[in-house]
Protein backbone atom coordinates (compact mmCIF):
# COMPACT_ATOMS: atom_id res chain seq x y z
CA UNK A 1 0.00 0.00 0.00
CA UNK A 2 1.19 3.52 -0.88
CA UNK A 3 0.04 5.08 2.70
CA UNK A 4 0.32 4.09 6.69
CA UNK A 5 -3.18 5.82 6.93
CA UNK A 6 -4.63 1.90 7.99
CA UNK A 7 -1.70 0.75 10.06
CA UNK A 8 -3.58 2.41 13.50
CA UNK A 9 -5.84 -0.79 13.37
CA UNK A 10 -3.10 -3.47 12.55
CA UNK A 11 -3.37 -4.67 16.17
CA UNK A 12 -7.06 -5.79 16.33
CA UNK A 13 -10.25 -6.31 14.01
CA UNK A 14 -10.55 -2.86 12.12
CA UNK A 15 -13.02 -0.22 12.96
CA UNK A 16 -15.74 0.22 11.34
CA UNK A 17 -15.28 3.75 9.73
CA UNK A 18 -16.99 7.09 10.23
CA UNK A 19 -18.44 7.87 6.85
CA UNK A 20 -18.85 11.47 6.18
CA UNK A 21 -20.82 12.84 3.37
CA UNK A 22 -19.71 15.80 1.18
CA UNK A 23 -22.65 16.82 -0.74
CA UNK A 24 -22.50 18.15 -4.81
CA UNK A 25 -23.38 21.73 -5.88
CA UNK A 26 -26.49 22.90 -5.00
CA UNK A 27 -27.65 19.79 -2.83
CA UNK A 28 -28.25 19.98 0.65
CA UNK A 29 -27.31 17.67 3.10
CA UNK A 30 -30.87 16.48 3.64
CA UNK A 31 -31.13 14.75 0.00
CA UNK A 32 -28.51 12.27 1.01
CA UNK A 33 -30.82 10.59 3.93
CA UNK A 34 -30.92 7.31 1.86
CA UNK A 35 -26.97 6.84 1.31
CA UNK A 36 -26.88 7.50 5.05
CA UNK A 37 -29.11 4.77 5.90
CA UNK A 38 -27.96 2.74 3.79
CA UNK A 39 -24.26 2.56 5.13
CA UNK A 40 -25.86 2.34 8.76
CA UNK A 41 -28.62 -0.81 7.29
CA UNK A 42 -24.06 -2.34 7.12
CA UNK A 43 -23.64 -1.54 10.40
CA UNK A 44 -21.53 1.74 9.20
CA UNK A 45 -21.87 5.31 11.06
CA UNK A 46 -22.18 7.97 8.53
CA UNK A 47 -23.68 11.30 8.53
CA UNK A 48 -24.08 13.93 5.57
CA UNK A 49 -22.33 17.31 5.67
CA UNK A 50 -24.07 20.50 5.17
CA UNK A 51 -23.88 22.36 1.88
CA UNK A 52 -23.53 26.19 2.46
CA UNK A 53 -26.45 27.87 0.64
CA UNK A 54 -28.67 25.26 0.58
CA UNK A 55 -29.43 24.25 4.02
CA UNK A 56 -32.55 25.58 5.94
CA UNK A 57 -30.19 26.84 8.64
CA UNK A 58 -28.17 28.51 7.08
CA UNK A 59 -28.00 31.92 4.77
CA UNK A 60 -27.96 31.70 1.30
CA UNK A 61 -25.47 32.92 -1.44
CA UNK A 62 -26.13 37.07 -1.80
CA UNK A 63 -24.20 40.23 -2.17
CA UNK A 64 -23.63 40.01 2.00
CA UNK A 65 -23.46 36.12 2.12
CA UNK A 66 -20.45 34.68 0.37
CA UNK A 67 -18.00 32.13 0.28
CA UNK A 68 -15.01 30.75 -1.43
CA UNK A 69 -13.62 26.89 -1.87
CA UNK A 70 -11.45 27.51 0.75
CA UNK A 71 -14.28 28.04 2.94
CA UNK A 72 -15.88 24.76 1.93
CA UNK A 73 -12.72 23.31 2.25
CA UNK A 74 -12.40 24.01 5.89
CA UNK A 75 -16.14 23.36 6.39
CA UNK A 76 -15.38 19.67 5.69
CA UNK A 77 -12.04 19.43 7.43
CA UNK A 78 -13.91 20.98 10.71
CA UNK A 79 -15.68 17.92 10.49
CA UNK A 80 -12.61 15.66 9.81
CA UNK A 81 -11.31 16.83 13.22
CA UNK A 82 -14.66 16.77 14.92
CA UNK A 83 -15.16 13.34 13.88
CA UNK A 84 -12.31 12.37 15.11
CA UNK A 85 -12.39 13.88 18.25
CA UNK A 86 -15.63 12.31 18.51
CA UNK A 87 -14.38 8.72 17.43
CA UNK A 88 -10.75 8.60 18.42
CA UNK A 89 -9.44 5.55 16.66
CA UNK A 90 -11.54 4.96 14.34
CA UNK A 91 -10.85 5.16 10.36
CA UNK A 92 -12.71 8.41 9.03
CA UNK A 93 -13.74 8.10 4.94
CA UNK A 94 -14.83 11.55 3.29
CA UNK A 95 -16.98 10.18 1.04
CA UNK A 96 -17.19 13.17 -2.06
CA UNK A 97 -20.02 13.27 -4.80
CA UNK A 98 -19.05 15.81 -7.27
CA UNK A 99 -18.45 19.41 -5.69
CA UNK A 100 -17.80 17.66 -2.63
CA UNK A 101 -15.08 15.29 -4.12
CA UNK A 102 -13.21 18.32 -5.39
CA UNK A 103 -13.24 19.74 -1.80
CA UNK A 104 -11.88 16.02 -0.96
CA UNK A 105 -8.74 16.69 -3.08
CA UNK A 106 -7.64 19.61 -1.20
CA UNK A 107 -8.19 17.52 2.04
CA UNK A 108 -6.54 14.56 0.89
CA UNK A 109 -3.06 17.09 -0.34
CA UNK A 110 -3.42 18.91 3.35
CA UNK A 111 -1.79 18.42 6.18
CA UNK A 112 -4.99 16.35 8.06
CA UNK A 113 -6.49 13.88 5.54
CA UNK A 114 -9.58 11.76 6.49
CA UNK A 115 -8.13 7.99 6.09
CA UNK A 116 -9.52 7.28 3.01
CA UNK A 117 -11.39 9.20 0.15
CA UNK A 118 -14.17 7.84 -1.93
CA UNK A 119 -15.26 10.01 -5.30
CA UNK A 120 -18.29 9.54 -7.05
CA UNK A 121 -19.31 11.71 -9.88
CA UNK A 122 -16.35 14.03 -9.46
CA UNK A 123 -14.29 15.30 -12.22
CA UNK A 124 -12.36 18.62 -13.60
CA UNK A 125 -15.16 19.69 -16.40
CA UNK A 126 -13.12 21.03 -18.69
CA UNK A 127 -15.29 22.59 -21.39
CA UNK A 128 -12.93 21.04 -23.85
CA UNK A 129 -13.89 17.28 -22.94
CA UNK A 130 -17.86 18.01 -23.26
CA UNK A 131 -17.92 17.43 -27.63
CA UNK A 132 -21.56 18.20 -27.90
CA UNK A 133 -21.83 21.02 -25.03
CA UNK A 134 -18.39 22.82 -24.80
CA UNK A 135 -18.84 25.63 -26.63
CA UNK A 136 -21.87 26.63 -24.33
CA UNK A 137 -20.39 25.68 -21.24
CA UNK A 138 -17.66 27.81 -21.97
CA UNK A 139 -19.82 30.42 -22.84
CA UNK A 140 -21.42 30.12 -19.35
CA UNK A 141 -18.24 30.00 -17.49
CA UNK A 142 -17.46 33.12 -19.06
CA UNK A 143 -20.36 34.87 -17.81
CA UNK A 144 -20.59 33.58 -14.52
CA UNK A 145 -17.62 36.66 -13.18
CA UNK A 146 -19.58 39.09 -14.20
CA UNK A 147 -23.26 37.70 -13.34
CA UNK A 148 -21.52 37.40 -9.83
CA UNK A 149 -20.04 41.08 -9.83
CA UNK A 150 -23.71 42.48 -10.80
CA UNK A 151 -26.14 40.66 -8.98
CA UNK A 152 -23.47 40.01 -5.87
CA UNK A 153 -24.72 35.84 -6.31
CA UNK A 154 -24.53 33.65 -9.14
CA UNK A 155 -28.75 33.15 -9.73
CA UNK A 156 -30.93 30.44 -11.13
CA UNK A 157 -30.60 29.43 -14.19
CA UNK A 158 -26.86 29.44 -13.66
CA UNK A 159 -25.62 26.22 -12.84
CA UNK A 160 -25.68 25.65 -9.32
CA UNK A 161 -27.63 28.91 -8.11
CA UNK A 162 -28.02 30.44 -6.36
CA UNK A 163 -24.50 30.32 -5.83
CA UNK A 164 -21.75 32.26 -3.97
CA UNK A 165 -20.24 34.37 -6.39
CA UNK A 166 -16.48 33.85 -5.25
CA UNK A 167 -17.02 29.75 -5.39
CA UNK A 168 -19.10 30.29 -8.92
CA UNK A 169 -16.10 32.11 -10.32
CA UNK A 170 -13.81 29.62 -8.89
CA UNK A 171 -15.48 26.78 -10.73
CA UNK A 172 -15.90 28.52 -13.60
CA UNK A 173 -12.08 28.76 -14.27
CA UNK A 174 -11.81 25.05 -13.92
CA UNK A 175 -14.20 25.14 -16.59
CA UNK A 176 -12.73 27.22 -19.03
CA UNK A 177 -8.84 26.00 -17.65
CA UNK A 178 -9.09 22.69 -16.34
CA UNK A 179 -6.94 23.24 -13.50
CA UNK A 180 -8.02 22.66 -10.00
CA UNK A 181 -9.06 25.44 -7.81
CA UNK A 182 -6.66 24.97 -5.49
CA UNK A 183 -2.91 24.29 -5.25
CA UNK A 184 -1.66 20.82 -6.09
CA UNK A 185 2.22 20.27 -4.79
CA UNK A 186 1.29 16.83 -4.14
CA UNK A 187 -1.03 13.92 -5.15
CA UNK A 188 -3.22 11.92 -3.14
CA UNK A 189 -1.38 8.86 -1.54
CA UNK A 190 -4.17 7.50 0.80
CA UNK A 191 -6.80 5.20 -0.58
CA UNK A 192 -9.00 6.53 -2.79
CA UNK A 193 -12.40 4.62 -4.90
CA UNK A 194 -13.66 6.53 -7.99
CA UNK A 195 -17.25 5.42 -8.65
CA UNK A 196 -17.94 6.30 -12.55
CA UNK A 197 -21.46 6.75 -13.13
CA UNK A 198 -22.48 5.21 -16.82
CA UNK A 199 -24.00 7.84 -18.82
CA UNK A 200 -23.70 10.91 -16.26
CA UNK A 201 -23.59 13.88 -18.38
CA UNK A 202 -21.70 15.88 -15.90
CA UNK A 203 -18.77 13.78 -14.98
CA UNK A 204 -18.05 12.40 -18.23
CA UNK A 205 -15.18 9.95 -18.30
CA UNK A 206 -12.61 12.04 -19.61
CA UNK A 207 -13.26 14.64 -17.06
CA UNK A 208 -13.20 12.33 -14.62
CA UNK A 209 -10.07 10.81 -15.44
CA UNK A 210 -8.39 14.53 -15.75
CA UNK A 211 -9.52 14.89 -11.76
CA UNK A 212 -8.08 11.42 -10.84
CA UNK A 213 -4.74 11.89 -13.14
CA UNK A 214 -4.15 15.74 -11.61
CA UNK A 215 -4.88 14.30 -8.11
CA UNK A 216 -4.54 10.98 -7.25
CA UNK A 217 -1.52 8.53 -6.97
CA UNK A 218 -2.10 5.72 -9.59
CA UNK A 219 -1.40 2.67 -6.89
CA UNK A 220 -3.14 4.31 -4.32
CA UNK A 221 -6.57 4.49 -6.86
CA UNK A 222 -9.02 2.24 -7.26
CA UNK A 223 -11.93 2.65 -10.23
CA UNK A 224 -15.41 1.34 -10.37
CA UNK A 225 -17.83 1.69 -13.32
CA UNK A 226 -21.72 1.82 -11.70
CA UNK A 227 -23.19 0.63 -15.01
CA UNK A 228 -26.69 0.59 -15.98
CA UNK A 229 -27.70 -3.32 -15.26
CA UNK A 230 -26.39 -3.37 -11.35
CA UNK A 231 -28.97 -0.63 -10.48
CA UNK A 232 -31.68 -1.71 -8.17
CA UNK A 233 -35.51 -0.82 -9.09
CA UNK A 234 -36.42 2.96 -9.38
CA UNK A 235 -32.32 3.52 -8.90
CA UNK A 236 -30.56 5.45 -11.50
CA UNK A 237 -26.52 5.88 -12.17
CA UNK A 238 -28.12 9.67 -12.96
CA UNK A 239 -25.36 12.28 -11.80
CA UNK A 240 -27.09 12.97 -8.66
CA UNK A 241 -30.42 10.46 -8.65
CA UNK A 242 -28.42 7.92 -8.04
CA UNK A 243 -27.81 8.93 -4.39
CA UNK A 244 -31.81 8.16 -3.95
CA UNK A 245 -31.21 4.48 -4.26
CA UNK A 246 -27.34 3.64 -3.16
CA UNK A 247 -27.47 0.51 -2.04
CA UNK A 248 -24.63 -1.25 -5.01
CA UNK A 249 -22.63 1.65 -4.55
CA UNK A 250 -22.38 1.31 -0.60
CA UNK A 251 -22.28 -1.97 -0.98
CA UNK A 252 -19.08 -1.79 -3.41
CA UNK A 253 -17.45 1.34 -0.87
CA UNK A 254 -17.52 -1.44 2.00
CA UNK A 255 -16.51 -4.26 -0.04
CA UNK A 256 -13.53 -1.85 -1.20
CA UNK A 257 -12.57 -0.66 2.25
CA UNK A 258 -12.61 -4.09 3.69
CA UNK A 259 -10.07 -4.84 0.66
CA UNK A 260 -8.01 -1.87 2.14
CA UNK A 261 -8.31 -3.66 5.77
CA UNK A 262 -7.66 -6.75 4.25
CA UNK A 263 -4.34 -5.64 2.45
CA UNK A 264 -3.09 -3.70 6.27
CA UNK A 265 -3.58 -6.25 8.23
CA UNK A 266 -1.58 -8.73 6.25
CA UNK A 267 -5.04 -10.33 4.86
CA UNK A 268 -5.15 -12.96 2.57
CA UNK A 269 -6.87 -10.84 -0.14
CA UNK A 270 -5.28 -7.61 -1.77
CA UNK A 271 -7.94 -6.46 -4.54
CA UNK A 272 -7.61 -3.14 -4.37
CA UNK A 273 -6.18 -3.27 -8.15
CA UNK A 274 -8.86 -5.62 -9.19
CA UNK A 275 -12.10 -4.95 -11.18
CA UNK A 276 -14.81 -5.64 -8.36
Amino acid sequence: MSDVSLSRWQDGPVSTPVVLISPAMAVPSSFYAPLVAAFEQRGWEARALPRRGFERDLPRASRRHDWSYADEIADTQAAIDAARNEHPGRPVVLFGHSLGGQLGGAIQIGARPADALVLVGVSLPHFRHYPRIGLPLAVMASTVPLVGLVRGYVPKPWFGGPGARTLMREWARVVRTGRPPYAVERRITRPTLAVHLAGDGFSIEAAAHRFERTLVEPDALTTWEYTRDLVPEGGSTHHVLWAKHPGPVVDRVVRWWTDQANASTGGQEQTRFRSP
